[in-house]
């Protein structure tokens, strides 16, 4: 059986790959915020998970 693709969080989860559909989704969900700040804060302090959930946070 097929795995369910719906269903998918990041290959890498200490890297944010705004490219990937799935992972923006999983991100913006994570951190509660919309693409456009996830986007922000990843071109604010790169695609690290950790940096950007501390950019956040301020």
């Amino acid at each position: 059986m097929a795995d369910d693709k719906t269903l998918r969080s990041p290959q890498d989860s200490s890297l944010i790959a705004m490219g990937e559909d799935y992972e923006v989704a999983y991100w913006t969900d994570k951190f509660g915020v919309s693409r456009e700040e996830l986007a922000d804060a990843v071109k604010a302090v790169g695609n690290s998970a950790e940096a950007v959930w501390q950019h956040l946070k301020q």
